[in-house]
């Protein structure tokens, strides 16, 4: 009898570390799914920003009158600024 308890409890165990695992991965694929949606935030055309990317110039102002440039939005690329309207 005594070795019937032990090998249930085990199984318990077992089950209750698969649970969990699955608890935990379920977690990390949404905390993954989101993270990509707060970098796309970030972008110069995104919600954040809500700008246009223009290509800089030799001298002077990139942007136009009324709007600002923005240098930590990404996704602008190697030689333009992302330009927003001033709130």
């Amino acid at each position: 009898m005594n070795g019937r308890k032990g090998q249930n409890l085990s199984m318990n165990v077992i089950i209750i570390a698969a649970i969990a695992l699955l608890v935990l991965v379920i977690l990390a694929v949404l905390l993954l799914k989101s993270g990509g949606k707060v970098n796309d935030a970030n972008t110069c055309e995104g919600p954040v920003y809500n700008g246009h990317c223009v290509t800089k110039p030799d001298f002077g102002p990139a942007c136009g009158d009324g709007m600002i440039g923005v240098p930590s939005a990404t996704g602008c690329g190697e030689g333009r600024v992302c330009c927003t309207t001033i709130n």
